[in-house]
């Protein structure tokens, strides 16, 4: 019978792991690639993004009030000093006639100034090409120094003119180490020739050869390639913006360290298993029935009083966090009625008059206020309200979020606003109040992240059935720890005294009854982004649309 035990037990377990062993190897290999390949797309989005705002930033010195089409260098040094202030990769600026001519210039480089572009590669693209922007490969040029060029074309009286900067490629590639710092690949930017555009001098050599160029001129994937002796896995994306293809790299050991831990996991769990069924035959063949019966109670048992220890736990969390918040208040209370009582007495000779008596009573109703603010925010947390259902753009409720007194403090704190809000974004069925407490709540917790002067970005955009609205900021950012508990009711990364900690905790109570969620990232030094992500539902046409602004009459 023992025999006969062992085989049925330890036979399909032997055969059950070496598949699931199989299978899991085969899963985590096409993990680690699919992780790698979103990694490399994420990372590129990023970088396009940052081009987009480059050009963008050139088209509107056109479009200032002292643009001239004969400039003065005064004149061009107030470009360049606007568009460093965009970002501090630009280098200098210039501005050209249809003939190639540099007739403006500002920047380290005087002698460029009255220098001919016409037989420049990228003036005669810009000018064949019906895109009236162009940015270059990284080349040497005139100033025999390796650097980019972004350039655009507007047109003036018929006649096109060209307004091109350059951009520093040391700049850039630690703009490419931010983005990708801590998500453990090298990152790389290769032309279609296969030269390195931004690489890590300790990999490869910038306008160097690189060792490796995806086969196809388009869209992302993933390679495993043998370098030096030693296997990596390789992930690539091309930009949109210019003809580079991004190299995201990892060393097998790195990519696939999960699979390598899980398998010996696996193996040493295998063996210690069969030994632990072998020994359990053999042992406990004649008590097995007997000692079933009492296991299972003793399991039951043990369930039972770690449920019983968990619900003590949280509401052991709760409570110190309502004592804690709730004790402040009574402690200013009780002073200040004794400051009252004090100058009532005789005994201490206290001069007092009515407006001293009442500063000290509004002291006592500030404290009332606070406590009875955190009551009704608790009660916030764990009360499902009715909602008030309407038809709401997202858009137009965000403007209204931050339109008037909010945007003005945040201009006073030197803190600009960015919006990126998708068009023809489908109207949602939200209640309207609700929604605007949970992106008040993210917009003010981005404001006092942020020491100094900074930027709050708002974007919409539509992914799949669901919108997804991201309120980011420059601030700085939150660790894993904090991360970790920013939910919890009564936690707050704010000095004492600034937050009850009650913010987040509502607006994810809020957002989850929506049937939506909240996205977190956040890195120390690097701000953070809360993304609110809420279903697509149809909605009928209400005569009620909340985040509407008025038409005009015909």
């Amino acid at each position: 019978m023992r025999v006969g035990l062992a085989i049925a037990y330890l036979v399909p377990l032997a055969i059950l792991s070496l598949y699931f062993h199989f299978q899991f190897n085969q899963t985590i290999k096409k993990s680690g690639k699919l992780h790698l390949v979103i990694l490399a797309e994420s990372q590129r989005n990023t970088i396009d993004l940052f081009l987009q705002e480059r050009v963008l930033n050139i088209f509107n010195l056109f479009r200032g009030r002292d643009f001239k089409l004969a400039p003065a260098p005064d004149d061009m040094r107030r470009h360049l000093q606007h568009l460093r202030e965009m970002s501090d990769a630009f280098v200098d600026v210039g501005f050209l006639t249809r003939e190639g001519l540099q007739i403006g210039y500002a920047g380290p480089y005087p002698y460029l100034q009255g220098k001919d572009y016409s037989r420049e590669k990228w003036f005669r693209t810009l000018m064949d090409q019906d895109q009236n922007y162009l940015i270059s490969d990284i080349y040497l040029g005139f100033r025999k120094k390796p650097h980019f060029t972004i350039a655009v074309r507007q047109l003036f009286d018929g006649a096109p003119f060209v307004m091109r900067a350059t951009l520093d490629p040391d700049k850039f590639y630690m703009f490419l180490r931010t983005i990708g710092q801590g998500k453990g690949g090298e990152s790389a930017l290769i032309n279609r020739r296969g030269y390195y555009q931004i690489v890590d001098p300790e990999h490869g050599e910038l306008l160097g050869p690189s060792d490796y160029l995806p086969a196809e001129p388009a869209g992302s994937g993933a390679n495993e390639i043998k370098v030096q002796g030693d296997t990596e896995l390789i992930a690539y994306s091309w930009l949109e913006e210019v003809p580079w293809v991004l190299v995201v790299r990892q060393p097998l050991r790195v990519a696939y360290a999960e699979m390598y831990r899980a398998r010996q996991i696996m193996i040493v769990s295998t063996v210690a298993l069969a030994l632990v069924v072998l020994s359990a035959i053999w042992i406990t063949t004649d008590r097995l029935l007997r000692r079933a019966q009492a296991v299972e109670e003793s399991r039951k048992e043990l369930r039972s009083q770690l449920l019983h220890a968990a619900k003590l736990v949280s509401v052991g969390e709760l409570a110190a966090g309502v004592a804690h918040e709730i004790n402040n208040p009574l402690a200013i209370i009780s002073a200040t009625n004794g400051v009252i009582r004090d100058m009532f007495d005789p005994q201490f000779e206290i001069e007092w008059n009515p407006d001293q008596v009442r500063q000290e009573l509004d002291h006592i109703d500030q404290a009332v206020v606070r406590a009875k603010g955190i009551t009704q925010k608790l009660l916030e947390l764990v009360r499902h309200t009715e909602h008030r259902l309407a038809t709401v753009d997202l858009n137009h409720l965000l403007d209204e979020v931050v339109s008037g007194l909010l945007e003005r403090e945040f201009l006073v704190a030197n803190i600009q606003l960015l919006r990126d809000y998708a068009p023809d974004l489908p109207r949602l069925r939200l209640d309207p109040d609700q929604i605007r407490q949970v992106f008040l709540n993210i917009i003010n917790n981005a404001g006092d992240a942020i020491e100094g002067s900074g930027t709050i970005s708002l974007s919409t955009h539509r992914d799949d059935q669901f919108i997804r609205v991201t309120i980011a900021d420059t601030g700085k950012g939150m660790t894993a720890e904090q991360m970790g508990k920013i939910f919890l009711p009564f936690y707050t990364t704010k000095e004492a005294g600034k937050g009850t900690g009650l913010g987040l905790s509502i607006s994810l109570s809020i957002v989850e009854s929506m049937g939506g969620r909240i996205e977190v990232q956040s890195m120390p030094g690097a701000g953070s982004s809360f993304t609110v992500v809420l279903p697509v539902q149809p909605v009928e046409e209400e005569t009620e649309n909340v985040g509407e602004r008025p038409r005009p009459p015909a």
